[in-house]
């Protein structure tokens, strides 16, 4: 991983949400009470969400201290905060003045996340769950490329609330124009999500045709009911999650979370350094990280954190367009659970990943 924390700006807040579905990962690690979590920070969304299950302590880990400094801001703000203050200062609700919302936060953060949004304060008056890199991406498609396919009519036609049948009409009939082929290929291309998505150096191992590959997944969910009520695909046509929240932010979870938010442990670094910290984690949640890595830096980081699996523990990880699996390499060590893997993949949100795995040691 050291090509990735030399060459990648970690100076920026690249995700300002978590792009991966806290719902398969709940069922797929399926955490006992009490347990230990190492879990990818990211924007701290999942991390939070794995707080649901009344664990005995969740590491959030990433190289980039910057995202840290987010998950921060999101802890300190359900630590601190009433609930409706929280939505309102995230950037899911209109309102509030978040800059005053911030008054009641900042003195409870560390030095470095303190000074930083002291600093970065137009980011939280203007929602911070707008702020990524990835969130621009998702916005200037919705609000520049969008417009030229369909009408604002258009994509709250495809939305709404309708059967099966009149979802895949709709699809088939009315959305799936050249345009709509053309330019969806060109903007979600290698070329373009490296430049304006994500890192070029997070696309190196990619072997495929990326444009291509995204609108196979992407139309084969459009089709699907699923999609009317998937938050992702509401962002990502809409540049707004509308009335959709995240796990973790819905009513039924929200306060249980709170309850355990002081549970929640960041660090800074690679997943595996933790392990010599908090020693054996229970589960994993791995994000996609394995795509980043070349086969070699693969298998040494798979090796490392299956050391740092107890025995019946289970790790979930996500497969974009670079076919990693730990229990691919190390078959005599951990199971692949095919079975339950092939269930979530199809029950996914996050319809442009190819594959949830989940390994059992």
């Amino acid at each position: 991983m050291a090509d990735i924390s030399t060459q990648v700006d970690f100076n920026i807040i690249r995700y300002a949400n978590c792009w991966e579905d806290p719902q398969v990962l709940l069922k797929g690690l399926s955490p006992a009470v009490g347990s230990k979590v190492l879990s990818i920070g990211s924007a701290g969304d999942n991390s939070f969400s794995l707080l649901s299950t009344a664990p005995a302590l969740v590491v959030a880990v990433d190289v980039n201290p910057i995202q840290l400094h987010l998950i921060e801001l999101k802890k300190q703000a359900i630590q601190n905060l009433a609930y409706d203050e929280v939505l309102h200062f995230l950037g899911f609700r209109q309102g509030m003045d978040r800059k005053e919302l911030f008054k009641q936060c900042k003195d409870h953060l560390s030095a470095e996340a303190k000074l930083y949004w002291t600093n970065n304060i137009d980011k939280i008056q203007n929602g911070i769950i707008n702020q990524g890199k990835f969130e621009r991406y998702f916005q200037l498609f919705s609000s520049k490329v969008l417009p030229f396919i369909h009408t604002r009519r258009d994509v709250e036609d495809l939305l709404a609330i309708k059967d099966g049948l009149a979802q895949a009409q709709y699809y088939q009939e009315r959305w799936n124009t050249w345009r709509w082929r053309f330019l969806f290929k060109i903007f979600f291309s290698k070329i373009v999500m490296g430049k304006l998505g994500r890192d070029p150096q997070f696309l190196k191992e990619v072997g495929v045709g990326v444009g291509g590959y995204i609108f196979k997944k992407a139309e084969r969910h459009l089709k699907q009911v699923q999609a009317q009520t998937n938050p992702f695909l509401r962002y990502n046509l809409t540049g707004t999650f509308g009335d959709l929240l995240p796990h973790y932010l819905q009513p039924d979870n929200y306060q249980g979370i709170k309850q355990n938010i002081d549970k929640l442990i960041l660090r800074r670094g690679f997943a595996e350094e933790t392990i010599d910290e908090f020693g054996c984690f229970d589960a994993m949640n791995l994000s996609n990280i394995f795509e980043y890595m070349d086969k070699d830096v693969f298998r040494k980081t798979a090796d490392r954190l299956l050391k740092g699996l107890q025995a019946n523990g289970r790790m979930g990880y996500w497969n974009l367009m670079v076919p990693r699996r730990v229990s691919g390499i190390f078959p005599s060590e951990i199971q692949y659970l095919n079975t339950l893997s092939a269930q979530l993949s199809q029950e996914d949100n996050g319809f442009f990943y190819n594959q949830f795995i989940v390994d059992q040691k």
